[in-house]
């Protein structure tokens, strides 16, 4: 048997999913078995599986030792290289700068260095995250960024932060989104809503933009404002808001009408993309706008906060003529 204290990282979350996070050797059918058996109990009494975990409960488990996972002398995150780019900190969460070609999460091809890695590895030194400690919580990152694509990742340095922040993400209007991108062409209006209907290819790991709706589409809107032309280079750099927030949707919607991102090799033209040289896409997530509501909670605090990357390379070299 094995006793664990509920602490705040562990507060607010059900049985179940406590469970499954402190011991994923243990099957869900034989977890929901012990349940109903009562050989997991929340202070000293019979549970359910949805029971909500409060600071201060005690979860006993009469279950065989094999079940549990056993604490690591060495961590994997140790590994990773300890660059970080840190546009925002405080107890609660990070403001992270990321480069393209970085991952976000680990992937089949890349284990050690990824974003969370190295926010795991940080977070360690400072003697903030201390995984021994930790029943079922790791940090997180809240939003993700393709790998090719640069800009500005939350990660959450709680589980309340965390909680809260994906459900503020949740509401659209809680956190706005700006990027910045160059594409080909020249922009005839100053700025405007694109809208259409996105459709995803699993397998190809694509999308389609379409004019109406169909089975499957996900309906899609991107504003956007020129912030410059290049006439001579016959570029437009542009600032966009993401008013839905879908796979790929800023690359595909502004290629859908002939303007495709420089450097995006997958809805771009590789023919247009050469003649300047760039095989990485110009596109980068600068600045978040929060506009958290009571909701918030203890994160209540960013309200009206704002938050931007100054110094994107692409922007500095269009503006300087060099791009």
């Amino acid at each position: 048997m094995k006793s664990f204290e509920i602490k705040a990282n562990d507060a607010g979350q059900r049985l179940d999913k406590f469970i499954r996070k402190g011991m994923p050797n243990l099957p869900q059918s034989l977890m929901y078995k012990y349940i109903r058996k009562k050989r997991i109990k929340v202070n000293n009494k019979r549970a359910e599986i949805s029971t909500i975990l409060q600071v201060g409960d005690v979860v006993d488990m009469y279950i065989n030792d094999e079940f549990f996972v056993k604490p690591e002398t060495r961590y994997d995150f140790t590994g990773a290289p300890s660059k970080l780019d840190i546009l925002y900190e405080d107890e609660n969460i990070m403001l992270l700068d990321k480069k393209a070609g970085l991952l976000c999460h680990p992937d089949d091809r890349e284990y050690v260095d990824t974003l969370i890695t190295r926010i795991k590895k940080y977070l360690y030194e400072k003697g903030e995250y201390k995984p021994d400690e930790e029943n079922s919580f790791t940090p997180a990152l809240v939003n993700r960024i393709d790998r090719n694509t640069g800009g500005i990742v939350i990660a959450a340095k709680n589980a309340e932060s965390l909680r809260i922040m994906n459900a503020q993400m949740k509401q659209r209007t809680n956190l706005k989104k700006f990027y910045l991108c160059v594409c080909h062409g020249i922009m005839e209006r100053d700025s405007g809503l694109l809208e259409g209907y996105l459709l995803k290819d699993e397998k190809k790991n694509t999308v389609k933009i379409l004019k109406h709706p169909c089975e499957g589409a996900k309906e899609i809107r991107t504003k956007y404002k020129v912030l410059g032309r290049d006439y001579d280079k016959q570029l437009s750099l542009v600032e966009v808001e993401l008013m839905t927030g879908r796979t790929h949707q800023i690359r595909a919607h502004f290629a859908s009408i002939g303007h495709p991102l420089l450097g995006d090799g997958k809805y771009g033209t590789n023919k247009l993309n050469k003649d300047f040289g760039y095989r990485k896409q110009c596109l980068y997530s600068y600045k978040l706008v929060f506009m958290f509501d009571e909701s918030a909670g203890i994160l209540s605090y960013l309200h009206s906060r704002e938050f931007e990357v100054k110094d994107v390379w692409f922007k500095r070299e269009f503006e300087n003529g060099t791009l």
